[in-house]
């Protein structure tokens, strides 16, 4: 699995890289903007993430614009969200206008800090990444 995790905060990346280490290797962004240019790398190389795990809260460009901007560079190439890559949203905030907007903008998935093991695997299982 091709696996890119936007996350500013240091103990949240090595803690998702932990969860992810055994499905593949893991691509690193720490802010919105960078997550757009590395996920806009892949798919003009035909090597498209197969999951984005998106931090909401990130300096420069937070995680709701960077969803909006890769689906869109997804749909510029004319992918579907629904054939393209899943979307997870990371963040601290359980709050149901953030969610609302994250799942508008076509995220797949929405789990709330600290990232638990179980509840990470059980949405990969329902994007039947993993078995």
């Amino acid at each position: 699995m091709k696996i890119l995790i936007a996350e500013d905060d240091f103990t949240s990346r090595l803690l998702m890289q932990e969860y992810l280490k055994s499905f593949g290797l893991a691509r690193i962004a720490v802010n919105g903007r960078e997550a757009v240019e590395v996920f806009r790398e892949a798919l003009e190389t035909g090597q498209p993430y197969d999951l984005v795990c998106l931090d909401i809260m990130m300096p420069g460009m937070d995680g709701q614009q960077a969803l909006k901007e890769i689906r869109g560079l997804e749909e510029a190439k004319g992918i579907f969200s629904t054939d393209g890559a899943k979307i997870i949203m990371t963040t601290a905030l359980d709050d149901l206008q953030e969610k609302i907007s994250a799942f508008s903008g076509l995220c797949d998935g929405y789990l709330t800090k600290p990232i638990q093991k179980e509840k990470l695997f059980n949405e990969l299982r329902k994007f039947e990444l993993i078995s």
